[in-house]
């Protein structure tokens, strides 16, 4: 096993729609559409996971938590993260950082994001000070921009123990 540090990088994306809750981080935030998704659709912990995973070379989300297993089906996606973070460690490494970057247009994420570092930092057995969390706007461009989506890109460092 590599001794240095490793980076992972995650990406998740979905479709907002009416009917569904949106939830990021495990807030579940007031707005008129949620993502679509399998689970629960909170993007900002699946691509969390993804980002751990990769940097522990141990696959990604969707081999461990199929679309296909009905098991999932409207999983708590906090718990999947936490399941990721312990499969990381279990493979004999040290989380030491993650940052986070939500792309929407709407809803206003500002008043949600402390929140949203302290329940990933909690779930991942981090200090709140080693998770970053930003949201960003894609200035009216694409499918983030017209409210039809939401995508998230994360990156974690990871170190042999």
């Amino acid at each position: 096993m590599t001794t240095g540090p490793r980076i992972g990088h995650g990406f998740d994306a979905h479709r907002l729609v009416e009917g569904r809750a949106l939830i990021l981080g495990g807030v579940r935030l007031p707005f008129e559409r949620g993502a679509l998704g399998h689970s629960d659709g909170d993007a900002l912990a699946h691509a969390i996971a993804d980002a751990l995973l990769g940097a522990a070379a141990l696959g990604d989300l969707g081999s461990r938590f199929p679309d296909s297993d009905p098991r999932w089906k409207d999983a708590d996606s906090m718990g999947l993260l936490a399941e990721c973070a312990a499969a990381v460690r279990e493979a004999g490494f040290a989380i030491v950082n993650l940052d986070a970057t939500i792309v929407v247009e709407r809803p206003r994420l500002a008043p949600f994001i402390e929140q949203m570092r302290e329940n990933v930092a909690e779930r991942i057995g981090l200090a709140r000070d080693c998770v970053g969390v930003k949201a960003k706007s894609s200035e009216g461009m694409g499918y983030t921009g017209d409210g039809t989506g939401i995508a998230v890109h994360a990156v974690a460092l990871v170190t042999a123990r």
